[in-house]
């Protein structure tokens, strides 16, 4: 009985609220479409929390080739990398819609995820979610083609499969940056949105975005 209520708790746990009363040591931001949020290599000293909108990480390498690792939306956390002593940033966060995040100082995070257990569980949770998430989209990149990624990357990013959170509208995403998060050319990612809209999966007639429709599923089940 005990382990259930601790669940309850944990799902009726409003981290946004709770995070809005805590005592210093945070800060509410507002960053508008394509402002860097905090930049690879700068210091790494607080953690993150998207109240409103959507943020895009990339990586730059040595040669300075660019790689899109992450959209992530409302209710996500990032930058927890402070928390296990990282310095510096290993990647760049910019938003990539205007955005409200929640800035909060590593000390005070790390404060509050040893005094309320309910908020640990919370993030917890997220970081496990979040990394099972990593190593699927590792089995996708060497397992899957171009088209089936591209696919399944336009799914979660319209959170399709998650109860009550779906958005069959994503705002407007530039073909580069689903290249770069897919793994493949440009061109390609074109030919297949092509094809998409024409079996009727997608839709670009949207003011608002890429409307993504729930048959496009069936692009991942084809074998």
């Amino acid at each position: 009985m005990a382990r259930v209520a601790k669940a309850r708790k944990r799902r009726q746990f409003d981290p946004k609220t709770f995070l809005t009363v805590i005592n210093g040591g945070r800060k509410i931001l507002a960053f508008p479409k394509k402002r860097a949020i905090f930049v690879q290599g700068g210091v790494s000293d607080a953690v993150f929390y998207i109240q409103k909108g959507k943020v895009k990480l990339t990586v730059v390498s040595k040669t300075g080739q660019e790689a899109t690792i992450g959209i992530l939306n409302e209710g996500d956390f990032f930058g927890e990398g402070c928390l296990t002593g990282q310095p510096l940033r290993l990647c760049s966060a910019t938003a990539l819609t205007d955005c409200s995040v929640m800035r909060v100082e590593k000390k005070t995070m790390i404060e509050v995820l040893h005094e309320e257990h309910a908020m640990s569980d919370v993030f917890v949770a997220y970081l496990l979610t979040r990394n099972l998430r990593y190593e699927e989209d590792l089995v996708d990149q060497l397992f899957n083609s171009s088209e089936k990624r591209l696919a399944r990357m336009l799914l979660m990013l319209a959170h399709f499969g998650k109860e009550g959170e779906q958005q069959p509208v994503i705002p407007k995403i530039s073909q580069e940056t689903l290249a770069q998060m897919v793994g493949t050319t440009r061109s390609r990612i074109n030919f297949f949105m092509n094809r998409f809209k024409k079996l009727g999966f997608i839709d670009y007639s949207s003011r608002r975005g890429l409307q993504v429709h729930s048959a496009l599923i069936n692009v991942i089940l084809h074998d």
